[in-house]
């Protein structure tokens, strides 16, 4: 056998080891809020030195409640630098959801693996620490450095976590990123859209409802304001045509897994409205009213580009102050990168049928990467009730995406 064929033989064995260091992580508790994954951190530094006693592990503590995680494997001599990534915090355990089983328990049933995080993302970061172990063992075959880098606030959008490493640890700069982050093996993700998070508040006068010629209706403003938000759905896009091909061509895989539409929400602005709150009783008349609404960005629209959308649409209406509370640009790495295609080969060569190359339509911390200049990709699991009670993934999903995170990091490395 060849070493590439010894590699892929040994990854074949890996699935009940997956599965138990998914069961480990599931079993401590890391919600995001309130985003204590000290606990998490220690509990991953623990598998990771049991399984690959020659990494060098390091944690490093950001805030009171946030600790990161970097674990270094050499390879056999100067090389490329592969970094694996994940997020230790999860959606909040809520014990009030009718769970029908034990939220930390790990559960494995009927080839599936339960739990808060199962799915987004302690499944993944499993998948990872395995692929990370089998290469330590073939550090003989391959040159470079295996780097896995494992955050505590992704949920809170990642400033003290892959930002802060990004920042402060050389070695989290690879030359090809991988991040297990819920999704599906069978579509390989290298872009999400950005967004803006916006809050808008209309002003007025006071009155008495039955005279209201005597007052200014903030919501009549408001609802004028946002008429105006939801016609910036119709502005142009000018993604490259890489992008724009890529979805177009995994549509008919990608689709049926994330629902129909997606092709068309992944390359076109999106506005949703997410809330309104404004008025004290039917018979008066409003003086103040406030919305807030996330605006996504396909890759084509820059934000310079949509805060002069808004400016023209907003500013010259009366009564009306905005302004964006949160924002990220839109980011892609180039399908044509070895990255993507490397780990497109392993993809298909491990499922055994075509895997979808395609954009991700919500965020994740691949965006602090790729802003970086670090081509990026996401695979992960298929997440199921995700934030739900009986949050679950696949135990087929898991031992692919370590045997794809593996194979592709060995074949980067050569």
């Amino acid at each position: 056998m060849t070493a590439r064929q010894d590699f892929i033989a040994a990854g074949l064995s890996r699935t009940d080891q997956v599965v138990a260091v998914a069961q480990r992580l599931i079993a401590v508790a890391s919600p995001n809020p309130p985003g204590d994954v000290r606990a998490a951190a220690e509990a991953a530094a623990a598998v990771i030195s049991e399984l690959i006693p020659g990494a060098r592990l390091t944690l490093h503590p950001t805030a009171p409640e946030v600790t990161n995680l970097v674990a270094i494997v050499d390879g056999k001599g100067p090389g490329r630098r592969v970094v694996f990534n994940g997020h230790l915090d999860t959606y909040p355990v809520n014990e009030a959801l009718p769970w029908t089983v034990p939220p930390l328990g790990g559960l494995l049933a009927g080839g599936r693996l339960y739990g808060r995080g199962a799915a987004d993302m302690k499944g993944g970061i499993a998948a990872s620490i395995v692929a990370l172990a089998l290469l330590a063992e073939h550090r003989a075959d391959w040159a470079g450095q295996a780097v896995l880098t494992l955050a505590g606030d992704e949920e809170s959008m990642g400033p003290l976590g892959t930002a802060w490493l990004l920042d402060n640890i050389p070695e989290v700069l690879g030359d090809a990123i991988i991040i297990g982050d819920a999704g599906s093996p069978r579509v390989l993700r290298f872009g999400e859209k950005g967004f803006w998070w916006l809050e808008v508040e209309a002003s007025g006068r006071a009155a008495h409802g039955a005279h209201v010629h005597l007052g200014d209706n903030a919501i009549d403003r408001l609802s004028v304001a946002l008429d105006a938000l939801r016609g910036l759905r119709a502005m142009p896009v000018a993604a490259p045509s890489g992008v724009t091909a890529a979805i177009a061509a995994s549509r008919a895989i990608s689709e049926p897994l994330s629902g129909a539409g997606e092709a068309g929400v992944l390359g076109a602005v999106t506005v949703n409205i997410g809330q309104v709150l404004a008025g004290n009783a039917p018979n008066l008349v409003p003086a103040s009213a406030r919305a807030t609404a996330d605006i996504r960005l396909p890759v084509g629209v820059s934000g310079a580009m949509l805060g002069a959308a808004l400016a023209a649409a907003l500013d010259p209406l009366p009564g009306i102050a905005w302004r964006a509370i949160r924002r990220f640009e839109p980011n892609h790495t180039d399908p044509a990168d070895p990255v993507v295609q490397a780990v497109h080969r392993a993809a298909e060569e491990v499922l055994g049928g075509t895997v979808a190359v395609n954009m991700r339509v919500g965020g994740s911390d691949a965006r602090w990467f790729r802003l970086a200049g670090l081509p990026t990709v996401v695979y992960g699991p298929t997440p199921f009730n995700m934030g739900g009670a009986d949050e679950y993934v696949l135990v087929e999903d898991l031992a692919a995406v370590m045997r794809v995170h593996a194979l592709a990091a060995f074949d980067l490395l050569q």
